[in-house]
Formats: structure tokens, C-alpha cells, sequence
């Protein structure tokens, strides 16, 4: 049990220069890491997984009684992403396509990534997973809700789908 504990260490101290290692060698040799695609859902609940064994109860249980921190970043997630996507789409005269798709991702929900990176650089780790969890939650509404608003496309989402993939990816 040591051993892995060790390696678990081992793989945190260093996860920053593991996944430049391995961006570089994927963008290289595409073909190596393509095969993974179909399994993006699996590698997404596993570092989920990886986040939520580097946070103790504590950390959530203080969430759950001061929730105000995870609403506000909720909130400026779904206002300041999409509006800065919008406003970048505007100044930089984007085709009506393009710059659906550039207003598309800046109203989707935060994802795993940003837990891994707030893990690196030693942020709230609980209340940027507490956060995903919301905003993943909540985006089969707003998402569509705020692309139609700012690009003025209605963008269907399966909510069945969408939500078979949080409880994967999540839990």
C-alpha cells in the first residue's frame, strides 16, 4: 500500500510535467492516443476520481454550509464566459458560424480540466470540483438558454444524455 501511496505522490508532484510530456508526444503521434476517444467519459471519471481522493470531507462539509463561494462562481461562469465569447466574436467580425460555435463554448459549463489545473496550482480543489458539479447541473437549461440569447440559435440538448454523462463522469 505504500508503494502506491508513493507513486500517487510521485504522479501529483509532477502531473504538470506529465501532461506537457504527453501533449507533446500526442500532438506529434496522433494515431498513439486517438484510440482514447472513445473512452473520453471513463478518463474524465477517473480524474475526477484522482480529484476527489486529494480532498478530505472537511472541505466539502464547509462548502455545504457556506455555499455562497461555489453560486458566485457559478454565476460568473455563466455571465462573464458567454458575454466575453460573445464580445470576441463581435471585435473580431466572426463568420455567423464561427462565432456560434466560439459563443457555444463560452457558455458551456466548466469541465475536469479546470479541476486538474486548479489541483496544480494548489487551488480550492473542492470548490472548483463543487463548482463543475453545479454548473454541469445546471448547463442542459442554461447553456441552450444562453446561446439562443447571445447568437440567437436554439441549441438542442439531450438532457437524458447530458445527464447519464454528469452521473458517469461525477459520481
Amino acid at each position: 500500500m505504500e508503494k502506491i501511496a508513493s507513486l500517487s505522490r510521485k504522479i501529483t508532484q509532477n502531473i504538470g510535467l506529465i501532461i506537457i510530456v504527453f501533449s507533446v508526444i500526442a500532438y506529434f503521434l496522433p494515431d498513439y492516443f486517438s484510440w482514447m476517444t472513445n473512452y473520453t467519459t471513463i478518463f474524465l471519471a477517473l480524474a475526477m476520481f484522482g480529484m476527489g481522493t486529494s480532498i478530505d470531507g472537511d472541505s466539502f462539509k464547509e462548502i455545504l454550509k457556506n455555499p455562497k463561494e461555489v453560486m458566485i462562481g457559478s454565476l460568473a461562469q455563466f455571465t462573464i464566459m458567454p458575454l466575453i465569447a460573445y464580445l470576441l466574436a463581435l471585435v473580431f467580425g466572426l463568420n455567423k458560424d464561427i462565432a456560434l460555435g466560439v459563443i457555444l463554448v463560452g457558455s458551456c459549463p466548466g469541465g475536469t480540466a479546470s479541476n486538474v489545473i486548479t489541483h496544480i496550482a494548489k487551488g480550492d480543489v473542492s470548490l472548483s470540483v463543487s463548482m463543475t458539479i453545479l454548473s454541469t447541473l445546471l448547463a442542459p437549461i442554461v447553456t441552450p438558454l444562453l446561446v439562443y440569447l447571445l447568437a440567437g440559435k436554439w441549441v438542442e440538448v439531450s438532457i437524458l444524455a447530458m445527464f447519464k454523462s454528469v452521473v458517469t463522469v461525477i459520481l
